[in-house]
Parts: C-alpha cells; sequence; structure tokens
C-alpha cells in the first residue's frame, strides 16, 4: 500500500544559523477577531489552564473550524507573510507560502509554510511557527541551513537532466522515453542549499504501479542529489464489512456511489483499466454488490463504506473535515489493472485506488487499506514526511496507525477492530497479515525497534518501530487478547510497557503530526514532537507524558520516564568535557572496577550536557569492548537546549569492568556545549 508525496529528506549535517533561533513577532491584527467568532459560533470554548488527570487539557485541542473561517486564517497568514519572513530572519529573496493551519482552543495559531527562494521551490525549506497574543512562541523547521546559492544559472542544461531522470527511471523498469516535468528548484534537503533540477519521470512501475519518480540533480554538477517515488503503495453487500448502509445520491430514475453528506466524494469502476476515474457506479436500485466478486459493485461498495467510515473517524475523533480539512472529499477507484495486488493514494489525482488482488479475488478494499490510504493524503497536507529513510516509516506507520483507529471506530462486526494490517485481504496468500503492529517483525522484514540503520530499509519495514510504539502506547507490553486476537509484545530494553488506550494515543500521534513535525522528522524528532503533544494534552507530569517515554523507550527510542534509576550502584564522571561546534566527537570516561561477570540489560545511562541547540548532537555509549551504543540521533528539528536524560541500554554482551565512554559529537555548525557530567547505574 502506497501513496503519493513531495516531501524531501534533510541531511543530518546540516548547518544552521543563528537566527533561527530568533522569537519573532508576527503582526497577527484581525486574527482575534477571528479567534473570538470561532469561539461564539461554539467551535472554541474557554479551557483552564491545567489539564485534569487523565484527561486532555482543553486549551490545546485543536478547533473544529467552520471552512469560512479555516479560509479566512489562510487569507491572514497569506496577507503577513512578508512580515512573518522579516521576523523569522529569513533573506531578502526568501518568501513564504502557507499551506496549512491549526487553532488550538487557547488561540495559538500552528502556521506551516514552504519557501520559496528567488522564485524557486525550495525542497526542504518547510517551516511550522506557532503563535500565540501576537509573538511568535516557537519555529520547527525542516533544515536549519542558510538559504543561499551560488548563483541562478545552471551550467548543466534541462535536457541533460532530463536525460539522466529517464535513464534512472528505465533502470527501475520504466518505459517512457520522456519526463513528464522538468523544473529548477533549491534543494535545502541535503545540507547546502544549492541550484538543482526536479525532472519527474511518468508511465508505470514493472508490477503495473503508476510510476512519478522524482530525480534531484545538481544544475552546476549533474550529479544525482536524489529520488523518490511519489506513488505512495499502500446498504452494500461489501466482500469484508458484511451488510452496511452506504450514503448515495439518487437522480432520477438512478443511484449513484456519491456520497454527498461527506464532501461529494465519489467510487467509480476503472473495469481494469489503469488511467483516467472510469465510470462513476450508478444503477437502478440501492443496494450494492452481492458480497462476491462475482459482482463489480462488490468492491465499490467496500470502498465506498471505507471512504465514509474515514471521513466520520477523523471528523468525529480529531473534528477534520475531509483529508485536506476543508470539507472537500477525494474519490477512489476500484478494480485497477488486472490482478494487481497494491492500492495506493496519489495527490496528483486526490484519489484513492484500488487493486483485485492475485486472481483478481481479493480486491484490497478492507477498511482498514481505505483508512490507510487516504491517511496518506492527510499526511502530505500537513507534516508532509518525506517517503524514505525515517521520515518515510513515519509516514507508513501513521497511515497504519489511523487505519487501525478507523477499523475500531467502525466497530464493523465482520471486520473487528485489531492491531493487524491487511488481515483481510490474504495479499501474502496464506492468510496472514500484511504487517503486525505488537511485533513487527513477524512479518520478516519489519523493525521491532529503532537502529542507526533503520531508515535504509523500504519504508513499509522501517516503519514497524512507529507501529511498535503505537501498540506500546495504546496497550502496553506483554501477552494480552484484545476482540479475539492473541498479542504479544517486547521491548528493547526488557522492562515493562503500561499502556494508556488506543483513544489518548491517537490524540498524541495526531496532534503532533499536524502541529510539531515537518517533512524531515526522524525517529528522535517524532519522539520530541509526541512528547510536546502529550505534555500540551496531559500534561508534561501526566501518566500518559512518561507513557509516552516509556513507548518510545521499548522500542529504542530515548530514555524511559524514571530513568530506572531507583536503585542499584552507580559510577558517575563529573569533569566537564567541552563540545565544540561542529568538531570530531569527544569522550568522557568511567571505570567500572570489581564486579563480576557482564553488564545488565538494563544498564542506565545518565546524561547531563548543556548545549544551545541539541539537536546538532550525536551521543553513544561505547562499552569496554569498544562496541557503540547509540543513545540519541542528530535531529534537525530538535531546538531545545540541553540533554538532561537517563537512557536504558541492553549492554549484556559487555563486560562489566573496564572503561566505559560517552562519546558526543556536534554535526552542525553554531552552537557549543558541555558535558557537564553522566553516571553509569548498575540496577
Amino acid at each position: 500500500m502506497s501513496s503519493s508525496s513531495s516531501r524531501r529528506r534533510t541531511s543530518h549535517t546540516a548547518p544552521h544559523p543563528t537566527a533561527h533561533r530568533r522569537t519573532a513577532t508576527v503582526a497577527l491584527a484581525g486574527v482575534a477577531a477571528l479567534i473570538a467568532a470561532a469561539v461564539q459560533s461554539g467551535a472554541a470554548t474557554a479551557a483552564p489552564a491545567k489539564p485534569q488527570a487523565g484527561r486532555m487539557n482543553p486549551a490545546h485541542v485543536a478547533v473544529e473550524l467552520t471552512p469560512s473561517q479555516r479560509v479566512e486564517l489562510l487569507r491572514h497568514a497569506d496577507a503577513t507573510k512578508a512580515a512573518t519572513a522579516r521576523s523569522l530572519g529569513l533573506g531578502a529573496q526568501e518568501k513564504l507560502v502557507v499551506k496549512d493551519v491549526v487553532q488550538d482552543a487557547d488561540g495559538t495559531l500552528h502556521t506551516r509554510y514552504e519557501r520559496t527562494y528567488a522564485g524557486l521551490p525550495v525542497l526542504g525549506g518547510d517551516l511550522i511557527v506557532e503563535s500565540r497574543s501576537n509573538k511568535t512562541m516557537e519555529v520547527v523547521r525542516a533544515t536549519g541551513a542558510t538559504l543561499k546559492v551560488a548563483g541562478l544559472t545552471p551550467a548543466v542544461t534541462k535536457a541533460a537532466a532530463e536525460k539522466q531522470a529517464v535513464q534512472r527511471a528505465k533502470a527501475l523498469g520504466g518505459s517512457r522515453s520522456a519526463a513528464d516535468s522538468v523544473r529548477k528548484v533549491i534543494w535545502a534537503a541535503g545540507g547546502k542549499p544549492v541550484l538543482a533540477y526536479e525532472t519527474v519521470v511518468g508511465g508505470f512501475q514493472d508490477d503495473g504501479t503508476p510510476n512519478r519518480l522524482h530525480v534531484i540533480s545538481d544544475a552546476a554538477t549533474g550529479k544525482k542529489l536524489y529520488e523518490y517515488q511519489g506513488i505512495e503503495t499502500g446498504i452494500g453487500n461489501t466482500q469484508y464489512s458484511g451488510q452496511v448502509n452506504l450514503t448515495t445520491t439518487h437522480s432520477g430514475s438512478a443511484y449513484t456511489l456519491t456520497d454527498g453528506a461527506r464532501g461529494g466524494h465519489k467510487t467509480y469502476n476503472l473495469n481494469h483499466g489503469t488511467s483516467g476515474t472510469g465510470t462513476l457506479f450508478s444503477q437502478s436500485n440501492d443496494t450494492w454488490g452481492n458480497g462476491t466478486t462475482s459482482n463489480a459493485a462488490t468492491a465499490g461498495a467496500d470502498a465506498h463504506y471505507g471512504a465514509q467510515e474515514t471521513w466520520d473517524f477523523y471528523k468525529n475523533t480529531f473534528g477534520r473535515s475531509g483529508i485536506k480539512n476543508d470539507g472537500v472529499g477525494a474519490y477512489s477507484r476500484v478494480h485497477y489493472g488486472n490482478s494487481y495486488v497494491n492500492a495506493f493514494w496519489d495527490d496528483g489525482c486526490f484519489c484513492m485506488t484500488y487493486g483485485d488482488g492475485s486472481g483478481n479475488k481479493d480486491p484490497l478494499t478492507a477498511i482498514d487499506v481505505a483508512g490507510h490510504e487516504m491517511s496518506h493524503g492527510v499526511t502530505s497536507n500537513t507534516a508532509g514526511l518525506d517517503y524514505s529513510d525515517e521520515s518515510g516509516g513515519l509516514n507508513e506507520a501513521t497511515s497504519d496507525i489511523m487505519g487501525t483507529g478507523v477499523e475500531f471506530y467502525a466497530n464493523n462486526s465482520t471486520d473487528v477492530g485489531d492491531y493487524l494490517i491487511g488481515e483481510k485481504i490474504d495479499i501474502n496468500g496464506d492468510g496472514t497479515p500484511l504487517r503486525y503492529m505488537d511485533k513487527p517483525s513477524k512479518d520478516g522484514g519489519s523493525a521491532d525497534s529503532w537502529y542507526s540503520g533503520v531508515g535504509n530499509l523500504d519504508v513499509h519495514y522501517s516503519s514497524g518501530v512507529a507501529n511498535h510504539f503505537f501498540y506500546l502506547l495504546s496497550e502496553g507490553s506483554g501477552a494480552k487478547v484484545i476482540n479475539g486476537v492473541s498479542y504479544n509484545s517486547p521491548t528493547a530494553d526488557g522492562l515493562p510497557v503500561t499502556g494508556i488506550g488506543r483513544d489518548k494515543a491517537l490524540q498524541i500521534w495526531y496532534r503532533a503530526l499536524t502541529t510539531k513535525w515537518t517533512s524531515t522528522t526522524d525517529y528522535a524528532g517524532a519522539r520530541t514532537g509526541t512528547l510536546a503533544a502529550a505534555g500540551e494534552l496531559y500534561g508534561t507530569s501526566s501518566a500518559e507524558y512518561k507513557a509516552v517515554q516509556d513507548a518510545w523507550a521499548g522500542v529504542a527510542v530515548g530514555a524511559r520516564s524514571g530513568g530506572g534509576d531507583g536503585g542499584g550502584t552507580s559510577y558517575e564522571s563529573t569533569t566537564p568535557v567541552a563540545i565544540p561546534d561542529n568538531g570530531p566527537a569527544v569522550t568522557s570516561n568511567i571505570t567500572v572496577s570489581g564486579r563480576t561477570g557482564n553488564a545488565p540489560s538494563n544498564l542506565q545511562v545518565g546524561v547531563d550536557i548543556t548545549h544551545t541547540w541539541r539537536g546538532d548532537l550525536v551521543i553513544d555509549l561505547v562499552g569496554p569492548s569498544g562496541t557503540a551504543y547509540r543513545l540519541k540521533n542528530f535531529s534537525s528539528s530538535d531546538s531545545a537546549d540541553n540533554v538532561k536524560q537517563t537512557y536504558t541500554v541492553n549492554a549484556s554482551a559487555e563486560p562489566a569492568n573496564g572503561t566505559w565512554k560517552l562519546r558526543v559529537q556536534d554535526q552542525a555548525t553554531y552552537d557549543t556545549g558541555t558535558i557537564n557530567s553522566w553516571k553509569l547505574t548498575f540496577p
């Protein structure tokens, strides 16, 4: 299953100027009136300053704006974007392009922008401005690099860039002899911004999936900088959900699969074609399909029902009206190709497309698949997570997580809610699910936990880290039975996690997606964003906040809530060590002696580092054997100060005695820091 995206990844060595930390003031005249109007219309309410235990703080819940209120906020953001750019210290040739806005009940605005430079799109230049009471409180950037290029005249011709991209597409199974489009851009997602070409090659991939290969090449040297696939894969008598009620439209003597109650969503029959919209399902009665593939309308009913439930899930769970939150429905296409074993979301057509599976026997129209595909559209219109590396895993996991939310929301007795992905469509041919959230590695390829190379996996496999996190946050670790399905979820550190329930976990994930993450967010940044979301919704001392910490620690991202320092023997170094700006790694040593055997599987590593942009830092524990254990990754979007955390490390392969080292490297310019102290605790 897949979806169409145009986001890109930022290098983990991108420098960032001091200007990005400036607290900016943005002219917001008139916005107060809009917020007041939202309150008066019932879209927002007064909220207490602190949440009640176990309940969301209503002050930080997104307001359900009317279409006109949302349009006006976007219009105002557009009208003031030049002042916003100046207040953020952007260069004279940089301009902001408003993409989205989210308003909290307390009046906080989260405005998402993309950027241009000298009129050219900046790939990897997106940012979020969080403001309240006419002042900017926080800015989250996809890249901290200073946006400046040597020149705007390419040395490489447009034809040469096109030829290179077409050759690459052919090497991947494409058949087109010409590109669909070639444009000049600024590539800012690879460290130092450069003038580049973005070439898009269409056609089809070797499995029949539409092709939309994007190739980014340096306009000065012709070197390929990056590539990604723009197609992300992924009363009705339905095949998977039984007999359900469908919202249709009756006009004259005909009924059509047109949902006038949900933005005009339509469901079309491609009749095994691979282009166009196909034919709108239409018939003389309002009973659709017969529950089997012998009737073409069965798959149409499944897809229409899935779209209906997904719309209602987002509307009633998050107050979101449609994929773009603008009240407009997408459309669905079924019976794509012949024996096509996939489904995909495409931003180009703003539509979901479903194949019929092997032998045209198992259409990929189950409700969790429908929710998965439409959630790719939501991601594209919010964080825009790059569809590669760790951000690509987060993109896929978001669709799995929200698809699971849709399935539970539908509460359908024929397709009950579970933490299995694609369990109804038999894509493997042996009755097994496509993916498992409680222990992702059961599918034979997905990662249960984070490790330094997880971003090199296919995004459908690197998604396992986030899927596992979400399961742990929702249900906790260990063995249990939910809706008749048995689960047994392990943790990376061997310690238990207590879940907070799926409803709360969904709220935390959605808020991070819509207000905290950018196109380049990785797993470390996802942890930071979900903690910020949990803190706003439930408070930083809440059980929910601590559960987010513990669930991420359970997949080897960051430290436990209590650090595990409740006892045991500690060894500490308090000798300060300076951390040079964008320089070589430095180390601080602790010598352990007098112990027997190996170190424990839950060794606690307490770290106290001062630094003015902690996202620059990569931190490792190096054991006596020389083996390094990654504690913290680089994150260009983590702009907070200092690292004061305790990490849990499975060091059972290390001898307990010997010299242990904390290794720290600053990998970007403009900031310095100090290792103040660190300690090892053997429980």
